[in-house]
């Protein structure tokens, strides 16, 4: 009886192991029946779609884009020849919030002896090239950042002895008519070595404690609706399924903080132009999901999206460097510094933009921090 009971859990525990395999792979799945119905879904093709499979099994896959798609033609003719094929490069309209990707398709008949089924497999492009532009842009602002810190601390450091002898100048002169410009070149050096000091950012090291990021969000609009007042709408979208992170919860808030205000001067600088100033703050758990060269079980993503009027294209590349800025009045250091507190964090920062639509995307893994 023992030799046959192991023989029968033995199937049941390969399947699992298959379905495991098959859940946590990094492309996107999706399975067909003959009529073209959701079987199954991965976690990844969750991810890219933003829908749940269990929800949408048995319904149409239609329900996962727009009408404006040749997919359907597609489809139709591998269930029918039976043949497998590949497209490159397809552009879709997703359902769930309308948002384009650029997408790999390959399409695979499974007729064996039962049913038909097609099995339909995305690799979504956007992201490969996002992760290319990443690493890209991260060791362009490693190398800034590095070459930054390096003047400052050699400007930093005449700026001392400047700030000595004019104090010494000041006690040898004992005259308070000459006391006024002396305090000038005092009153310079302080404000030069506080910028310097905000470039070089903090020196100290996260501290590490349970963090909800939903918490730290609730802090930041608080503190952002009590400074614009009436003038603009807050809007909230929230993930009640985030765990908690391990996190420097006031880094996270200066972090936040910084993003949120400059999308609000951004509508504020807009003053008539748009009377329905908005901004929405959508939080999102995400699955298998790649930053640098280290993929993710678990990320938290916090979307900061406002209606303002966009960002200069040539701003766009380098906005995360310190000291540029597109106001007049900007010191250039707020998404600087927010970028240096979220790769601290072992997250990055995504930003698209075009007029009347802004959207910084922050995404903070979920787990252990080193």
């Amino acid at each position: 009886m023992a030799p046959s009971a192991r023989h029968e859990e033995e199937p049941g525990l390969s399947v699992n192991l298959f379905r495991w395999i098959v859940d946590h792979q990094a492309t996107a799945l999706v399975l067909l029946n003959g009529q073209l119905n959701i079987e199954y879904m991965n976690s990844s093709a969750e991810a890219l779609f933003a829908r749940s499979g269990n929800q949408l099994q048995g319904q149409s896959w239609r329900q996962l884009f727009t009408p404006d798609n040749g997919l359907a033609e597609l489809l139709e003719r591998v269930l029918v020849e039976g043949v497998p094929t590949t497209q490159r490069s397809e552009r879709l309209t997703l359902a769930a919030d309308g948002s384009r990707i650029t997408v790999d398709i390959t399409l695979t008949p499974l007729h064996d002896d039962g049913p038909p089924y097609v099995l339909v497999e995305f690799l979504s492009m956007d992201r490969i090239l996002k992760i290319s532009r990443e690493e890209a842009s991260l060791a362009k602002q490693e190398a800034a950042r590095v070459l930054v810190r390096g003047l400052a601390h050699e400007v930093k450091n005449p700026l001392g002895g400047i700030r000595g002898a004019a104090q010494l100048l000041q006690i040898e002169l004992g005259d308070e008519r000459f006391d006024e410009y002396t305090g000038v070149i005092i009153g310079e050096a302080d404000r030069l070595r506080n910028l310097v000091d905000r470039i070089l950012g903090s020196n100290r090291l996260p501290k590490w404690a349970p963090t909800n990021i939903h918490e730290v969000v609730e802090r930041v609009l608080k503190l952002m609706q009590a400074e614009a007042g009436p003038t603009i709408t807050f809007e909230r979208d929230y993930d009640p399924s985030l765990p908690e992170m391990a996190a420097d919860r006031e880094q996270l808030i200066q972090a936040v903080l910084n993003i949120v205000r400059n999308g609000m001067e951004a509508l504020q600088s807009q003053e008539d132009d748009n009377p329905d100033k908005r901004m929405r703050i959508t939080t999102r758990a995400i699955r298998q999901f790649t930053i640098g060269k280290h993929r993710h079980r678990l990320v938290a993503q916090v979307r900061i999206e406002d209606n303002g009027p966009g960002i200069d294209r040539e701003l766009m590349e380098n906005m995360f460097y310190p000291m540029v800025s597109g106001r007049a009045q900007g010191s250039g250091l707020g998404l600087s510094i927010a970028q240096q507190v979220i790769t601290h964090h072992a997250g990055v920062i995504d930003c698209e933009s075009e007029p009347g639509r802004t959207r910084f995307t922050l995404y903070l893994p979920i787990g252990a921090q080193e």
